[in-house]
């Protein structure tokens, strides 16, 4: 599939998609922070990876859209799958065994700092201008401020916990460079394969060490479960590829910083939890450091030019 443009009436739909990312991963962190309250992570992650790429294969097969069949393209799949899925998705879901869900968010929206780093440092894959690494501050800085101090009370009350979210950061900055080669596929595509490649590879741990067949899972868990792989893993694996195409990897993992405010919305609406004072100019400015991080680079002078 041809590589879209990214003209203004393109823009504008692939920051909406970008939106609706930010929510499905936003939301990502309740369902697994429920879902584990009754299923081992090892097994809720294997049936989220399971569901969702079994999902996502259904509906290939309705489009008549065909997997690979080469060995190279499966091999590359699952290494995705390890970056990914596999190694992220299980060390964010034990952590949140002992971590709140509102410091997973918190720990994991560096994502796009990981991604600049490594693509400034290693892969040089695709330009990174200054205008990038003030998108990744501004970032930054405002998701320090909408979180607020209060918020990173309990950062190193358990600090194993705490670095698992940290590599499982990594690994998905490592996802994001190594998934542009998949480009010139249909975006559903690399979604399904590689998450039925870490089905694969989780299932038979999940049967060895948690024994699924003894488990009594509440029915909140198996709704976590279900829309953890429905929303956020299968629908958002197939946005995730697609933005790919357009806004490059330091671009699609700017959803990192907009999944915060979504965290923080969920956690007022849901929680009761307060909002601090700080967090309008917080968002204000994530949303300058998405926009630096995504617009293309003479979007901000072609306005600047034009008459008022």
């Amino acid at each position: 599939m041809a590589e879209r443009g990214t003209g203004s009436g393109g823009l504008a739909g692939e920051m909406a998609l970008l939106g609706v990312l930010a929510v499905l991963w936003g939301a990502s962190y309740t369902f697994i922070r429920v879902g584990v309250t009754t299923i081992p992570p090892v097994t809720f992650i294997a049936g989220r990876t399971l569901v969702a790429g079994l999902l996502l294969l259904v509906v290939l097969r309705l489009r008549g859209v065909r997997l690979p069949r080469d060995r190279a393209t499966w091999g590359q799949f699952l290494i995705q799958a390890g970056l990914n899925s596999v190694l992220p998705f299980t060390l964010i879901a034990w952590a949140e065994l002992r971590v709140e869900a509102s410091l997973a968010v918190i720990l994991n929206a560096t994502t796009p700092v990981f991604t600049f780093l490594l693509t400034w440092g290693l892969t040089r894959h695709e330009a990174v201008s200054g205008r990038k690494l003030l998108g990744v501050a501004a970032g930054l800085a405002g998701t320090g401020l909408i979180v607020g101090v209060r918020a990173l009370d309990g950062l190193g009350v358990d600090l194993l916990a705490q670095l698992a979210i940290v590599a499982a950061t990594v690994a998905y900055a490592g996802a994001a460079i190594f998934g542009t080669r998949f480009k010139h596929l249909d975006s559903m595509v690399p979604a399904a394969g590689s998450l039925l490649c870490g089905a694969v590879v989780l299932l038979p741990v999940s049967l060895v060490v948690d024994r699924p067949w003894t488990l009594a899972p509440s029915a909140e868990s198996l709704l976590a479960l279900g829309g953890l792989a429905v929303f956020s893993t299968a629908l958002a694996f197939v946005i995730y590829f697609r933005l790919f195409r357009t806004l490059g990897s330091v671009g699609a993992t700017a959803q990192a910083y907009l999944r915060v405010p979504v965290g923080v919305a969920i956690g007022v609406a849901v929680l009761g939890e307060g909002l601090p004072p700080t967090a309008w100019a917080g968002l204000l400015c994530v949303v300058f450091g998405v926009a630096a991080m995504t617009l293309p680079a003479g979007a901000f002078t072609r306005r600047a030019a034009r008459p008022a």
